[in-house]
């Protein structure tokens, strides 16, 4: 990996003052979270000389709103057959876009990290401009509609969306900063199956504490205890500084280090920023928990909120879902109307604000001139100019098949091709009616067959969510919609080069999807049958490659804290940037969220972050 040498300079390093020179080891792309650390070590002498505000790079103020999407209503196209193996088709990418083939700012695909940085670039008051393959907004967070059911495809377990204020969650500080809110249906428990027993279990601080002495054992309970004794007083750091605030400059130290210097003091001074942003494991491993079952939970935790265990997570990242799903008063969140919710606020923000979305039109190449990206070309053959940026959403390696190789250091290619996947999925989307289930049905089920194999081993771990519990506009009067899968932990080796036509594929989805069978029985009791179901749709990780361009259908990067660094946003080539879960902060929704306000808030001056940090009052 290419790295420089980079001066904390322009009065921080002044002999006259008898001050250090300050060295600083970064890598080039300037990862947010070295320069963080760095700030937070130099806030002292910052304040001591009251230094100027480090700009950023400025926008022109004047611009020509324009709102366009070439296919607003346009739905997935599936087959009349709604059996478990029907199949999805996405209409031909349209040739053009309507509008003026131009904008500040091109953003590639409509994640939710993209759609976060999109929304806060027309927050900005910049031209933006985002182009979505799908005819359908949202990647691996969109919903789609089939005989009067409406399913998520990825994410439906959250929190946070109502928090407002410093310590919110980033998505929510984004929907806030555009005006935007979702209605949501609250409830604090989730069904668990786990090889010791099935239990419904609750969040908040005293309410695991009775699962865990019913099936577990008194030295769990009291393991668990010292957890929650540590973690909860360090939420304080992990949330001392807002998400909308970290850029990814030296002008961080004016949005975040100064800023908030009074809520850092005492608390990422005491703990250390740096620990924050090492494996959780080495803090349990600190207390000397070693009880089989917290360390399996904590495990399970962990995957669920990355894709990783306890000795792969960030510190940062668990001890804040420790403070959002374990403090007193606490609460899960589902949108009334299905995570498409979420995409649909992210979207009236977009426009509501000048920014234009253009569905249906696929980026083919990224175009490089003169050494810096200036643009993209369409599939068909259409030229979108970007006069100041390119933000890709697309995941590294698909990002890296758009580039000119030519223009890329062998260094940087290779990084890429190198760094570890996290593997695919399989899915199971099912419509049936209600009746034949019990009551007493709540929204979540986590199923764990084996510890012994590990959270992260294949056909081990199933999640389910039945959203219609909660959401009833999600189905037909008295059914359910239902949404099943292994989470991140799918082979793509099994499916690759499999025709998708072909009687061996077919044989291969009703074997690997089995699993997901099994635990839906399990969940919905005996009264349930699969043969009756209305609809049923089966994904493989070659579902994912094709519909959300995926390469190998992947969960994104195999990051382990402590062994290696998610990348920061920019790349080697100017003006071209990266947000979503392969960048820092990772994997998960709080995460591409925060990645998406990052690039944004990177490419206005401080003045104007500063001004839309004042505005949402943080």
């Amino acid at each position: 990996m290419v790295e420089t040498e980079l001066l904390f300079s322009g009065g921080l390093a002044d002999e006259k003052l008898g001050l250090e020179l300050v060295n600083v080891k970064a890598q080039k792309e300037n990862n947010p979270k070295h320069i963080l650390v760095a700030a937070l070590k130099l806030l002292s002498t910052i304040m001591d000389l009251g230094l100027p505000l480090i700009p950023g790079i400025k926008f022109p103020t004047s611009r020509n709103t324009v709102l366009a999407r070439s296919s607003p209503n346009n739905l997935p196209q599936f087959s009349s057959n709604a059996s478990s193996s029907t199949s999805i088709s996405v209409k031909p990418p349209t040739k053009t876009v309507p509008g003026k083939p131009e904008a500040d700012v091109v953003v590639i695909g409509s994640g939710i990290g993209g759609l976060c940085c999109a929304g806060l670039l027309a927050r900005y008051n910049q031209d933006v401009l985002v182009l979505e393959s799908h005819d359908l907004p949202g990647g691996a967070a969109h919903s789609f509609e089939i005989k009067g059911y409406k399913f998520d495809s990825g994410p439906s377990l959250f929190s946070g969306f109502q928090s407002r204020g410093p310590q919110a969650n980033p998505l929510a500080q984004v929907l806030d900063a555009l005006g935007e809110s979702i209605p949501c249906a609250k409830y604090d428990s989730w069904m668990v199956y786990i090889p010791e027993a099935e239990f419904l279990s609750r969040i908040g601080p005293t309410e695991f504490l009775k699962d865990l002495e019913k099936y577990a054992s008194q030295n769990a309970v009291q393991e668990w205890k010292k957890l929650l004794e540590a973690i909860l007083p360090l939420s304080a750091a992990a949330m001392a500084l807002p998400p909308l605030s970290i850029r990814g400059d030296l002008g961080v130290i004016s949005t975040a280090a100064a800023r908030y210097a009074a809520s850092l003091n005492g608390t990422a001074g005491s703990f250390g920023a740096p620990k924050l942003l090492r494996p959780f494991s080495e803090i349990m491993d600190s207390l000397e928990l070693r009880d089989p079952f917290i360390r399996n939970w904590v495990d399970l935790l962990a995957f669920l909120l990355a894709g990783v265990k306890s000795n792969g997570i960030l510190s940062a990242e668990m001890v804040y879902m420790f403070a959002e799903w374990y403090k007193p008063g606490c609460t899960l969140e589902y949108p009334l109307n299905g995570s498409g919710a979420i995409i649909d606020a992210l979207v009236r923000g977009i426009q509501k604000f000048g920014g234009r979305i253009s569905l249906g039109s696929h980026v083919e190449k990224i175009i490089v001139e003169n050494g810096k990206a200036t643009g993209v070309k369409l599939k068909g053959g259409q030229f979108i100019r970007a006069k100041m940026a390119v933000v890709s959403n697309a995941s590294m390696w698909d990002t890296l098949n758009l580039l000119p190789k030519d223009q890329l250091p062998k260094s940087y290619i290779e990084r890429v091709k190198t760094t570890p996947q996290c593997e695919s999925f399989m899915h199971l989307h099912l419509g049936f009616d209600a009746e034949d289930v019990r009551e007493d049905l709540g929204i979540h089920h986590i199923v764990v067959n084996e510890w012994e194999r590990g959270v992260d081993a294949d056909q081990n771990v199933v999640l389910i969510s039945v959203p219609s519990v909660l959401s009833s506009n999600l189905a037909p009067p008295g059914k359910h919609v239902l949404h099943a899968y292994t989470p991140g932990t799918e082979p793509f080796e099994l499916w690759e080069g499999l025709d998708r036509r072909s009687a061996e594929y077919k044989k291969l989805k009703a074997e690997r999807s089995e699993v997901m069978w099994k635990a839906v029985e399990r969940a919905l009791g005996s009264g349930f049958n699969r043969d009756k179901c209305e609809v049923k749709l089966v994904g493989t990780p070659l579902t994912h490659q094709r519909f959300l361009r995926r390469n190998r259908g992947t969960y994104g990067p195999a990051i382990q804290a402590g062994q290696g660094t998610f990348p920061g946003h920019s790349t080697p080539i100017p003006q071209l940037y990266c947000c979503g879960d392969s960048t820092f902060p990772g994997i998960g929704v709080p995460a591409v969220a925060a990645s998406g306000a990052i690039v944004a808030n990177s490419l206005v001056s401080v003045s104007q972050h500063s001004q839309l940090l004042d505005a949402i009052g943080i």
